[in-house]
């Protein structure tokens, strides 16, 4: 078995997911992000390595079982020991009650909370037999309260708070710390910039929460001595209404 530790992030998109994966890497993790299309990993994973961390990508749906399945093992068998997972996936949308459709409200639900479960179970198995890890499911405004518009986000994200303090509860005595931050604001993003511009103007006040200071709470989260586990804490900008 090769001594390198893996940190598995599911859903490592360009912002928040990347910053996760470059912040473990730093620490000399090799970050194995996946998504569904391999081809969109390229550039996070070139950024790793020039900056002379190790990364792996896999393309990879976490809403399928096989899928999943086959990813922990490969990675297991062809990195290392799976000592970090991150759940990152998101799945906001917002639709009227009066407008969502069976297809919308199903998807979410499989993206935001069924692939949370698939991704999660497999983490635990890997992690279990060894007696340590760190599992973190990235949560939302929308895992506390519902609103307008987020009848399908909510629920997924309700379930899956749901999930995280079940598995913290059940593997946290076997040595697994898992965690469920609740990212409670705007993140700086393309499509936070794109669509609500207004809003992004509140980066020049720190406004909006910057990726990277998000990756460094979850490395914090990671590197907590086992008699001060956090299972869930808010991030939100300063200037941010609860």
């Amino acid at each position: 078995m090769s001594e390198k530790k893996a940190a598995v992030i599911i859903g490592a998109g360009d912002a928040t997911g990347g910053a996760i994966a470059k912040r473990f890497a730093k620490e000399g993790y090799v970050a194995c992000v996946t998504r569904r299309d391999a081809e969109k990993l390229v550039p996070l994973t070139d950024e790793i390595r020039a900056a002379g961390g190790e990364a792996r990508g896999f393309g990879s749906d976490a809403r399928k079982e096989d899928e999943v399945v086959e990813l922990f093992e490969t990675v297991e068998r062809e990195v290392g020991p799976v000592e970090v997972f991150v759940f990152n996936i998101g799945a906001n949308v917002n639709f009227s009650i009066l407008e969502m459709t069976e297809r919308v409200y199903r998807k979410v639900w499989e993206m935001a909370a069924y692939a949370g479960f698939l991704t999660g179970r497999e983490a635990a198995r890997a992690m279990v037999p060894r007696g340590k890890g760190t599992m973190i499911f990235t949560g939302a405004t929308a895992s506390l309260r519902g609103g307008p518009g987020f009848s399908a986000f909510a629920s997924a994200k309700f379930a899956l708070r749901a999930l995280a303090q079940s598995m913290a509860r059940e593997l946290g005595p076997k040595g697994i710390h898992v965690a469920h931050p609740i990212i409670d604001g705007a993140i700086d993003t393309a499509f936070i910039r794109d669509t609500f511009p207004e809003r992004y103007k509140m980066k020049e006040q720190d406004g909006i929460l910057q990726p990277d200071h998000i990756a460094e709470m979850y490395w914090q989260i990671h590197v907590q001595p086992r008699d001060a586990w956090t299972h869930e804490l808010d991030l939100r900008p300063w200037m941010e209404n609860f």
